[in-house]
């Protein structure tokens, strides 16, 4: 289920995230769009609150009409979309689409451009806001951005803290100290160095990436290094996996639920799913579990460390692997609070704004821009 800020947050760790007194001033909708490669989220930003947020499977890698199809949706969704502006952060430009990243960044920008208008402002962390053409000749700074969206709102609103965004294809893990983001890393290469960047999700991550050997039933086995399963199969056996964030299919295009994860996992260590009952396959599944927290934790004590947080520093979940953050804060003796605690959001909209972080924190930061990043706890 997902979890309850108040019960488990230091007192520090939610403070009100009450509309700013000129957010009454901003003149028109703004949406902010998270355009990334497996999935765009968009969040409706009205007299200064979050009232909507929508999400849609997108591969581009197989082009950008799943961009226009999700750009169609959102117009038809929301009537304030024909008089909303735009704020971009993206991921996308990673996609094997295209030859690069800087070629991505650039095609991205122009066909937003194209298809929002030519005011809608692309996120540039530090860089501030940016048109098409200065986002393409600052691609870096717009590159796979979306992430230090997020933690730069969590900076306005806590002074210490960790960002654990847990997707459904990669995790971010980002220290926030002294109410800034304090990354070592900018890029996606920088970061998987660093390990603020996990390639691990709830979703999308085939388990063979997981672990070279496992235990079933007492016995441990060789992993077949083959993508026979994904995460998604493991987390709907665990019962964590909500069906609104199981959009892909699943690595034999066979059905997404239990008998179908069952059948995937026997695959694994070359078993079917008739050699073992559903209670043995769901601690399987458990198994598989263990070893992507695992995975996740280790990389969280370095960028912990590495950025001398006290123990008070509470963590802030996100992403639709919100659910897992709980355990990591018990284990490693932090508190922990939801992102959607700190974010102006209508209270339906609260899963979704950690579902959808990156995209509230955009509509949030491009409507009230601020200098530097001051706590407001």
């Amino acid at each position: 289920m997902p979890e309850t800020p108040a019960p488990n947050a230091a007192p520090s760790a939610a403070p009100t995230a009450a509309p700013t007194k000129d957010a009454a001033r901003t003149p028109h909708p703004l949406i902010g769009w998270d355009v990334g490669g497996a999935h765009v989220k968009a969040s409706l930003l009205e007299g200064g609150t979050v009232t909507a947020i929508a999400q849609w499977a997108t591969p581009l890698w197989t082009g950008l009409e799943h961009l226009d199809a999700a750009i169609e949706a959102a117009r038809a969704r929301w009537p304030a979309f024909a008089h909303a502006r735009h704020a971009v952060t993206m991921t996308a430009e990673m996609t094997d689409l295209f030859p690069d990243r800087e070629a991505g960044v650039c095609a991205l920008c122009d066909h937003l451009a194209d298809r929002l208008g030519a005011a809608t402002r692309f996120y540039a962390g530090e860089a501030g806001w940016l048109d098409a053409s200065a986002a393409a000749a600052q691609w870096p700074a717009v590159a796979s951005a979306n992430w230090l969206a997020t933690a730069s709102l969590v900076a306005q609103r806590l002074p210490d803290a960790v960002l654990i965004d847990i997707g459904s294809t990669t995790t971010d893990l980002i220290p926030i100290r002294a109410c800034r983001p304090i990354p070592i890393g900018r890029s996606d290469a920088t970061r998987l160095a660093s390990g603020e960047l996990v390639y691990l999700g709830v979703v999308r991550s085939p388990l063979c990436a997981l672990a070279r050997r496992i235990r079933f039933r007492g016995t441990a086995y060789n992993v077949m290094n083959e993508f026979f399963a994904t995460t998604a199969d493991v987390f709907r056996l665990t019962g964590e996996l909500d069906p609104a964030h199981d959009h892909y299919p699943p690595a034999d295009g066979g059905a997404r639920d239990e008998a179908g994860s069952r059948l995937r996992l026997a695959r694994m260590i070359g078993h079917d799913a008739r050699d073992a009952g559903a209670d043995d396959w769901r601690e399987f599944a458990l198994r598989w579990r263990a070893h992507m927290l695992a995975e996740i934790r280790r990389n969280l004590v370095r960028v912990i460390r590495r950025a001398g947080l006290p123990a008070s520093a509470p963590f802030v979940s996100a992403g639709c692997g919100a659910f897992l953050v709980r355990e990591l804060a018990n284990t490693l003796g932090h508190p922990w609070v939801g992102f959607d605690a700190l974010a102006a959001v209508a209270p339906d909209c609260a899963d979704w704004a950690r579902v959808c972080a990156p995209s509230v924190a955009v509509a949030e930061l491009a409507a009230h821009p601020v200098s530097g990043s001051p706590c407001r706890s």
